[in-house]
């Protein structure tokens, strides 16, 4: 019988966040922490347009707000525009952040080469995201208002733009800020986060992974991440570079290149706000990676300044990066507080780094580890399938089950989810749903736990906002004659007789709760089926289909509510809207990988970053979702609401 693979809740401590918890609830500050600001240091670099220096461009130095989101589908304003840090640079003029000439956003000027430079005119928030806006210049064919260039970084001495840093702002740095932070940018001059304690960790976590891209000193893509564990798909991030390029360093605006660029970028793709500079547009093209392919592509292809680059036309515009680890055995894949991914017995940093070892965490219990979830102590929780139990690691690694790890009555353990009051609710395939204590004692009276409510062949189990315990039932290759849904109280009462059945309904395999008390349901051979809070099918008698579905397995729901499904048969990610419209296109997202094996689970974090598991390894795909609260059960309320609302699936 092939495993399931379904998302699990998630927590540990953020090194750089404190967070206070109830249980699994997340307690978020009514307010931002007090800023701690700090001088500037110096920042030099250059402003190139592909491999010819951009002179003249006008070089601002932003700080991301923290009064309200930025992102794909929330419009410019006054609570999400960036914040001007330079002040009073005699001899310059000012930048509306409306696109308008003057508002207050002094700037320098690159000179010969593109030279610029920053003397410390400024000030800023630790560990704020400051990054570099580069508007203008002329590259040799006259002075072109459309050319705009980004480069991320933090606050000096919060690990970006540090003293006597050199960078590169160019179409490459802007394609690597642009999709790292495409979860928080409406565009170039508004990038901002909620500024609660989540969120600013989230945003922290996205500006540092375009460090993982590329390297800020050169302006060159990576082909390796910084901490060798993860393939970088250069070719693709400078095939998006030359995109830019061919505006950059065109006459303007008005030219064949950026007209061309500006219809085909628009804020939704083909509809919205048209951009008016490039980086403007990179950030739509992370927000529609599949929105007009072959006309960008073409963009690529006339006079490339950066290589290698694609040889052919891709399937999207998504970028990917592929980790792996010792010892990985990638099944289930949960996302804690601190923007970390847990899979297995592998722990890796918000930017792909091996947090657990050259073999993963050990415990004498480990015996194929399955699902995943992280308790309110910051332990990781994982099922083991062949060894009938379930092992407790602290975040750090050390094992806190004992050495049989706790078994209660569990008989091949393949799913776990946490609870708003921080118990660990455990399915195996045996017709068992068992319900633990934090401690591993089992709350769950009987031989074989909870039964009843149309389970069979649990694979999967999820929490609504009123405590309610739902559980996919799959086919168990043909054993289990009715497919079904079983839903629990908070207690262990059936709720559902003999399960919910129809609308598609085949071989279930997984399923994820929304913020409006709605499941959404990975199935094996139909794709997705969505069931609001009364039991009620919701999703038509075929459920939804399209979007690259192919043996559809693991599902997670993201800040915007939208739904992406793992599929474990080809190399696509699939991406509904809520109301269940393919967003991925017909083939979904492939960003281009052709090896390998499909995808068995997928979570996002609080930075918008897509992890998937797969046979030998994980892959994140960088901006792609909208941030949400991590860990999944942090969205669950302290107190069950009636209808199953919650902040699942909502930004933090």
């Amino acid at each position: 019988m092939r495993p399931s693979f379904s998302s699990s809740c998630c927590l540990s401590l953020a090194c750089l966040v404190c967070v206070l918890l109830s249980g699994c609830t997340l307690s978020m500050p009514s307010a931002p922490i007090a800023p701690i600001t700090e001088a500037g240091a110096a920042i030099t670099g250059r402003v190139m347009g592909g491999q010819q220096p951009l002179v003249g461009a006008q070089v601002y130095v932003l700080e991301a707000n923290t009064t309200g989101y930025g992102g794909a589908g929330i419009a410019a304003s006054s609570s999400n525009k960036s914040i001007s840090l330079l002040t009073n640079v005699p001899g310059s003029t000012t930048l509306d952040t409306s696109g308008g000439p003057t508002n207050g956003y002094y700037y320098v000027t690159s000179g010969a080469g593109g030279a610029f430079s920053v003397t410390g005119d400024y000030s800023c928030t630790l560990n704020s995201q400051v990054y570099l806006y580069a508007l203008g210049g002329n590259s040799g064919s006259g002075a072109n208002s459309a050319a705009g260039l980004v480069a991320a970084g933090n606050c000096p001495g919060g690990g970006g733009f540090p003293a006597g840093l050199y960078v590169v702002v160019n179409e490459v740095s802007t394609i690597a800020t642009a999709y790292a932070i495409a979860g928080f940018a409406s565009d170039a001059l508004h990038i901002s986060s909620s500024g609660t304690a989540l969120a600013m960790t989230g945003i922290f976590n996205a500006d540092a992974n375009a460090l993982n891209l590329e390297n800020v000193s050169t302006g060159a893509a990576l082909a390796t991440t910084p901490a060798g564990n993860g393939t970088v798909p250069q070719a693709t991030i400078n095939t998006l570079a030359n995109i830019l390029a061919s505006c950059v360093n065109s006459t303007g605006p008005g030219s064949p290149a950026c007209s061309t660029l500006f219809a085909d970028a628009m804020s939704g793709g083909s509809t919205g706000t048209v951009p008016t500079d490039t980086a403007t547009a990179a950030i739509n093209m992370a927000h529609n990676p599949v929105a007009n392919i072959a006309a960008l592509y073409a963009l690529s292809t006339a006079t490339p300044p950066f290589a290698p680059a694609l040889s052919a036309q891709p399937n999207d515009f998504t970028i990917e990066l592929i980790f792996t680890a010792g010892g990985m055995a990638a099944w289930d894949i949960a996302i804690d507080a601190g923007g970390d991914a847990w899979t297995g017995n592998i722990q890796l940093s918000s930017s792909g780094s091996v947090l657990s070892g050259a073999s993963g965490y050990t415990a004498a219990s480990l015996n194929y580890p399955y699902g995943m979830a992280i308790d309110q102590s910051s332990s990781a929780w994982v099922t083991n399938f062949n060894g009938n139990s379930v092992t407790k690691f602290s975040s750090s690694g050390s094992n806190l089950s004992g050495t049989g790890g706790f078994t209660g009555t569990l008989d091949e353990p393949n799913s776990v989810a946490i609870d708003a009051a921080g118990h660990a609710w455990v399915t195996s395939y045996n017709l068992l749903l068992i319900k633990f204590s934090n401690t591993g004692s089992e709350l769950s009276p009987g031989f074989e736990g909870y039964n009843g409510g149309g389970i069979l062949a649990p694979a999967s189990v999820a929490i609504d906002g009123s405590g309610e315990v739902w559980v996919a039932n799959d086919e168990f290759l043909g054993l289990n004659p009715t497919p079904a849904i079983a839903v629990f109280s908070n207690t262990g009462t059936a709720l559902t007789g003999n399960g919910i059945t129809g609308g598609g309904l085949s071989d279930p395999l997984s399923v994820a709760i929304d913020s409006s008390g709605n499941a959404w349901v990975a199935d094996y051979y139909s794709g997705v089926i969505e069931i609001n809070n009364l039991g009620t099918i919701v999703s038509g008698a075929s459920g939804f289909t399209g979007g690259g579905f192919a043996a559809s397995d693991g599902i997670a729901i993201d800040g915007s509510g939208n739904v992406w499904v793992a599929n474990l048969t080809s190399f696509a990610i699939t991406e509904l809207s809520n109301a269940g419209a393919v967003l991925s296109g017909a083939n979904g997202y492939t960003a281009g990988r052709t090896t390998g094996s499909g995808s068995k689970d997928v979570a996002i974090d609080g930075s918008g970053d897509v992890w998937a598991t797969y046979s030998s390894g994980v892959i994140e795909i960088i901006g792609a979702a909208t941030p949400v609260i991590t860990p999944i059960c942090a969205g669950l309320p302290s107190t069950p609401t009636a209808d199953g609302t919650s902040n699942l699936g909502t930004r933090p």
